[in-house]
C-alpha cells in the first residue's frame, strides 16, 4: 500500500536516550478507480489547472481542489477515499523522495575528490585532474567522474515507524528521510 505524504522536518522523540526521527503528512487523497489493486488516485498539490486536469475531475465527480493523479497501489477495493487503516498496523515503510538539487557542481563537491594543493605555485586547485588515457583507448571511458548535475535524483530509504496520528494524518518515522521539507514523496508499507 502506497500513501502520498509531505516532509514535515525532523525532530526527536523525548525519552532516554532520544531517537532522531521525521515528520510526514498523509495528503488527503481520492481513489478514481481500481484495477487489480493498482488505482488512479487524485490529490491535491498546488494551483495547477487546465483542460485535462478538469476533464479527469468531471469524469471521475471529483471537486477542484483534486487537481493531482497518479498510478500507485492501494488498500481500496473500489473507488472513495483512500483506506488509511494499513498505517495504524504496519511497522516498516520504505520512503522515495527526490535529493535537493544541487545544480551543476565540480567534481570535488559531487564526487569528494580531494584537488590539489593551494599555494606553492600550483595551478591544481579545485581541478578534477587527467581524465583519459595514452594513445589506447586514446578516448574517455564511460561512466568517468566528472563535474556535473548533482542531487534531484529518487532515492528510497527504509525506516521504523514511531507513531502514526491518524486524526491529524501525522507518521512519525526513525531516522532521516531525503528532500527538503515540504517536499512530497510516496511511502510504502512494507511487509
Amino acid at each position: 500500500m502506497e500513501y502520498i505524504v509531505e516532509k514535515i522536518g525532523m525532530s526527536r522523540t523525548i525519552t532516554v536516550p532520544s531517537t532522531p526521527v521525521t515528520l510526514l503528512k498523509v495528503k488527503e487523497a481520492k481513489v478514481c478507480e481500481v484495477n487489480n489493486g493498482v488505482a488512479i488516485v487524485a490529490y491535491n498539490n498546488g494551483k495547477k489547472m487546465n483542460k485535462a486536469v478538469e476533464g479527469q475531475q468531471k469524469k471521475y465527480s471529483l471537486s477542484a481542489e483534486f487537481n493531482r493523479f497518479v498510478t500507485m497501489s492501494v488498500a481500496n477495493a473500489e473507488a472513495g477515499d483512500l483506506d488509511m487503516s494499513p498505517l495504524e498496523s504496519a511497522k516498516v515503510v520504505k520512503s522515495s523522495f527526490n535529493t535537493k538539487g544541487r545544480g551543476f557542481t565540480g567534481a570535488m563537491k559531487r564526487w569528494n575528490f580531494a584537488g590539489g594543493p593551494g599555494g606553492h605555485g600550483s595551478r591544481f586547485h579545485r581541478l578534477v585532474g587527467s581524465i583519459g588515457n595514452a594513445e589506447w583507448p586514446g578516448r574517455v571511458q564511460p561512466g568517468k567522474k566528472m563535474p556535473g548535475q548533482y542531487g534531484n535524483t529518487k532515492i528510497t530509504v527504509k525506516n521504523e515507524i514511531i507513531s502514526y496520528d491518524a486524526e491529524n494524518g501525522v507518521l512519525v518515522v526513525a531516522g532521516s528521510i531525503p528532500g527538503a521539507n515540504g517536499a512530497l514523496g510516496r511511502v510504502k508499507v512494507t511487509k
